[in-house]
């Protein structure tokens, strides 16, 4: 995996965003729209798919 450093953005409406590497997300299968699960792990967060 290539180690990348991304920048946190806020939007105008207080939403914060990190963008996530190309590679990352293909050699996670996820799509675009898909929900995801963020939860908070120690120092830092983990994204998982949602289970209906």
């Amino acid at each position: 995996m290539i180690k990348e450093i991304r920048k946190i953005i806020r939007s105008s409406r207080g939403t914060y965003y990190i963008s996530i590497p190309r590679e990352l997300i293909k050699e996670l299968k996820f799509k675009e729209k898909q929900k995801v699960i963020v939860k908070k792990r120690g120092k830092g967060i983990l994204i998982e798919d949602w289970k209906k």
